[in-house]
């Protein structure tokens, strides 16, 4: 109990301590793979006050041999490591959409982004994300991956 107390004060205090400046808008897209399979993803970003955005995507991926397109929203909290370099983590969801089913999942994204905006004045963000999400429905269970996203910042 006393290591989820001090845990709990840290993540707090260090969330305090260091918001980043989130760019207003960015789109770009998502490589990665894992468990649920592989491919891309388009996102857009959407900077929600001064520290938390919302990340849509719609991806197309492979996997067993088949492909299916997906719908994720994340909901995110930014917090700045260095000028231009931040971490990031949020709860989120995604809906896989298969050529005879659908499924329904939940999870978050944990990521750490350097954004060239903030140092050199060139409108590009680069970034290094996982999202680990369950399936709510018929399936394996849990699924995750490693994801390099590239975005345009405006």
């Amino acid at each position: 109990m006393k290591k989820i107390i001090l845990l709990t004060i840290t993540f707090v205090v260090i969330s305090l301590a260091g918001q980043a400046q989130v760019e207003p808008h960015a789109i770009g897209l998502r490589f990665g793979g894992g468990n649920f399979g592989g491919g891309a993803e388009l996102n857009y970003l959407h900077g929600i006050g001064d520290a938390n955005r919302a990340e849509l995507g719609l991806g197309i991926n492979s996997l067993n041999g088949g492909s299916y397109m997906s719908i994720t929203g994340v909901y995110q909290w930014v917090f700045e490591l260095e000028q231009g370099f931040s971490w990031y983590a949020g709860p989120g969801a995604r809906l896989l959409l298969l050529s005879n089913a659908s499924a329904i999942m939940v999870g978050g994204e944990l990521g750490a982004e350097y954004n060239f905006n903030t140092e050199l004045d060139v409108p590009l963000q680069v970034s290094l994300s996982t999202r680990p999400m369950f399936n709510l429905g018929d399936g394996d269970g849990f699924g995750w991956g490693i994801a390099l996203g590239v975005h345009y910042t405006f």
